[in-house]
């Protein structure tokens, strides 16, 4: 789900910018568009305000603004059955992407360790030379 932000507001538009920021996407390249105020004729269009013509109204939570805009994505674009290929390929790249996340987990384990590591040899020499 790719998200641009165009909101008159710079306090709104900042928040969704926050709250959405790894769905952003330029507006040509999207496929919702959140505006604070009323658009007519774009379907993309995903409408926030305080009144009850709103998508979706304010005050709202993170969970609630991903909800809605979740539903309004399957509106627009319905599921459609994915291929096995599809699915294995997606399958394989969040594979890739969890092995990258651990490679750097276990990278910075490792630092923190010497780090301990080094840390206690300096306070037993420190002891132990007294």
């Amino acid at each position: 789900m790719r998200i641009a932000v165009e909101c008159q507001s710079p306090l709104l538009q900042k928040s969704l910018e926050l709250f959405l920021s790894k769905h952003l996407s330029s507006s040509k390249r999207c496929d919702i568009v959140i505006r604070d105020e009323e658009c007519l004729g774009d379907e993309r269009c995903f409408y926030i305000a305080s009144n009850s013509k709103a998508d979706l109204m304010k005050p709202f939570s993170k969970s609630q603004l991903i909800l809605a805009l979740e539903k309004r994505y399957n509106e627009l674009y319905p599921k459609k059955e994915h291929s096995s290929e599809k699915a294995s390929l997606e399958q394989e790249y969040l594979d890739e992407d969890n092995s990258m996340d651990f490679s750097i987990l276990q990278k910075r384990i490792e630092q923190l360790t010497q780090e301990y590591q080094s840390n206690i040899l300096r306070a037993v020499k420190a002891f132990y030379e007294k």
